[in-house]
């Protein structure tokens, strides 16, 4: 196999769950200072905030699949630099939507959490953030079938 086809593949997925980890590590810290908060106001705390914590862990994901589709590139002549330069750039793309949907999820779990309400509208605000990694892969994929 070609090492530059892997080494697309890996920085594809290395970058997106690089992006995962900032988010969900935003999101998390937001929601432990979110409980404490409940905690100390004899209020309950709200168990939904996981859902909000565990949004940007799903662009992990999308970088697996890319990361899936381009060793399958093996048999195609010429392919590893594209693959780099796709895995470099796709990764980049989606880690970058994990980290801000986990700054995005970290506000709503602060909110969520003193209010009560408007949770559906922060996951509306999250769906959104989250598209952008969609596409970003969706995009990859369509590229990645014109290599070779």
């Amino acid at each position: 196999m070609d090492p530059m086809i892997v080494a697309g593949a890996i920085a594809c997925l290395g970058l997106s769950a690089a992006g995962s980890a900032f988010g969900t590590g935003f999101a998390a810290s937001s929601a432990v200072g979110a409980w404490k908060k409940c905690y100390a106001a004899n209020k309950p705390a709200p168990f939904i905030l996981l859902g909000l914590v565990g949004a940007p862990i799903t662009q992990t994901l999308y970088g697996m699949i890319l990361m899936f589709i381009m060793l399958g590139k093996d048999k195609a002549a010429g392919a590893g630099l594209a693959c780099v330069l796709l895995g470099i750039f796709a990764g980049l793309g989606i880690g970058l939507s994990a980290l801000f949907q986990g700054r995005a999820a970290a506000a709503a779990c602060d909110a969520q959490a003193e209010t009560g309400q408007g949770l559906t509208n922060y996951f509306g605000a999250l769906g959104i953030v989250e598209t952008v990694a969609i596409f970003t892969m969706v995009f990859t994929i369509i590229a990645l079938g014109k290599v070779g």
